[in-house]
This record gives structure tokens, C-alpha cells and sequence, in this order.
């Protein structure tokens, strides 16, 4: 997928670049798998706001994804390459010997006229997928299920893969795109190859507008507030009020160690930390 620049007949057009879509064959979504949906703007169910700087941007339909890849051992032939404005990668849209079409997310090399299956007896090739205990050692992978039978949670964002690495009992060790080495459960489902639209990381955003269409508000820092809002907040001039780096809530944010000891973090093999030992 080429990157597009623009001439710089404005300062934002000198450094902004935008995919130029030329992969894209269908430009209207199939009206049966999408569905409204409705923005939030940050807000959880009580109408707090759990995500700042959230609100604002485009609307947009739901593209309903076939994450779970359960139809087995039906063949399906890829219909049309389809834009999904929900995530960074492309989808495909897959046409089954009995009818039924389903999105999936798109794999490298896989194009239109190309023939897709799920289930133990696929071929290893891109876009097929298969149980892990079924895919060779060493494979990359992508969309891989973390707890089986509920549809792939990992590595699914543009130009995303890992890695299967070995097997042993009933797990495998994948290492993930972050470098991370995890215990897999061998029954989990995962698709072969490496996630599409490579180049979408090269790509400028170059505006604040750009940035507001997509639905994100300016990020105001601490210093820039008031005493009431934040630790960083008040005092005459440009100053953080003599204080330690800390987040809104007064939590320490630099080498503060946040993360909660969960019951299932003995799946992590080796952190990406790597001066971090297990």
C-alpha cells in the first residue's frame, strides 16, 4: 500500500501523507454486516469519562469481524477488499460455498479470487486458520485467540504478527509483536501470516483537525491547568508547582510500578522488559 504526499500548498499539506486506498476494491460496506455505532465519547455506562480527550469525530458503521473464524471445513473465495475506519487494517470480505459472507481481517498476499479456510485440516498459508498444535514451529501468526472458542483478541492491529516458537504439553510459546514470550493454550485458533496495510505506521497525520476527525480532543497537559485539576496545576508562571511527575489522580507517573500481579500472569514466559526476569 503506496503512501500518498501532498505539494506544501499549506503547512499541514507539506507533511501529511495518507494511504492512497489504490488496494481497495469495494467501496460501499455489505449492508448485512454492519451496524450503528453509537460514540461515547470516553464514558462508560454511568456516564463518566473513563478515557480523556475522547468526543467529536466522524461517523461511522460497525463492521461486524469474524474474529472466531468457527465455520470449518467450508472453503470460502475472497469477494472484495474493503476500507474499515474502525481499524487500522483492511478486511476482506469472504463468500462461502453456501452463501453466507463474512469480514475478516486481511493477511499479506491474500487478494481477491483467493480461496480461505478454518478448521484442523487447513493448509498452512495465509489466511487459512488452524488450532496451534496444527501450525508448524515457527510460523508467524496473527488474530490468535487468547482463551479458546472466544475469537482472536491478539496481535490484530496493521502490519501485527507473532511468532509461534515451540510446544510443550498442552501450551505453546508465542512471541508476541511487543517481544514478549507467552504460554498459549495448543487448542486456541490463530490465522497464518502477517496482518495487511504494512505502511500504515509511515503514515503523518500533519493536522489537529485530521487528529479531531478521528474523534480525539486535544491532550492538555497538567501544566497548562489550574491547582483544581490537576497536581501540576496553579502557581504563577510556567511551573509544575515544585512537585514530582504525577498523573491526575496523584499517582506517581514515571518508574511507578502500576501493574496488578493478576492470577494469570504466569503465562508470561519472558516480559518485554528484558531486564525483567520472571
Amino acid at each position: 500500500m503506496p503512501i500518498k504526499t501532498f505539494k506544501p500548498y499549506t503547512p499541514t499539506r507539506r507533511v501529511m501523507s495518507i494511504s492512497d486506498f489504490s488496494d481497495i476494491t469495494k467501496t460501499v460496506p455489505e449492508k448485512s454486516l454492519v451496524t450503528i455505532m453509537k460514540k461515547k465519547g470516553g464514558r462508560n455506562n454511568t456516564g463518566r469519562i473513563m478515557v480523556r480527550f475522547r468526543g467529536g469525530g466522524h461517523k461511522r458503521f460497525y463492521r461486524k469481524i469474524d474474529f472466531k473464524r468457527d465455520k470449518v471445513d467450508v472453503l470460502a473465495k475472497v469477494v472484495a477488499v474493503e476500507y474499515d475506519p474502525n481499524r487500522s487494517s483492511r478486511i476482506l470480505l469472504l463468500e462461502y460455498q453456501d452463501g453466507e459472507r463474512r469480514y475478516i481481517i486481511q493477511p499479506v498476499g491474500v487478494k481477491v479470487g483467493d480461496v480461505v479456510m478454518s478448521g484442523p485440516r487447513s493448509d498452512v498459508r495465509p489466511g487459512n486458520a488452524l488450532p496451534l498444535m496444527n501450525i508448524p514451529i515457527g510460523t508467524f501468526i496473527h488474530n490468535l485467540e487468547f482463551i479458546e472458542g472466544r475469537g482472536g483478541q491478539l496481535v490484530r492491529s496493521a502490519g501485527a504478527m507473532a511468532q509461534l516458537l515451540s510446544k510443550e504439553k498442552n501450551y505453546a510459546h508465542v512471541r508476541m509483536p511487543s517481544g514478549e514470550i507467552r504460554f498459549i493454550r495448543l487448542k486456541c485458533y490463530a490465522t497464518i501470516g502477517q496482518v495487511g496495510n504494512v505502511d500504515h505506521e509511515n503514515i503523518i497525520i500533519g493536522s489537529a483537525g485530521r487528529n479531531r476527525r478521528l474523534g480525539k480532543k486535544p491532550h492538555v497537559r497538567g501544566t497548562a491547568m489550574n491547582a483544581v485539576d490537576h497536581p501540576h496545576g496553579g502557581g504563577r508562571g510556567r511551573s509544575k508547582g515544585n512537585n514530582q511527575p504525577r498523573s491526575p489522580w496523584n499517582q506517581p507517573a514515571k518508574g511507578f510500578k502500576t501493574r496488578p500481579k493478576k492470577i494469570w500472569d504466569w503465562v508470561v514466559v519472558s516480559h518485554r522488559n528484558k531486564s525483567k526476569k520472571r
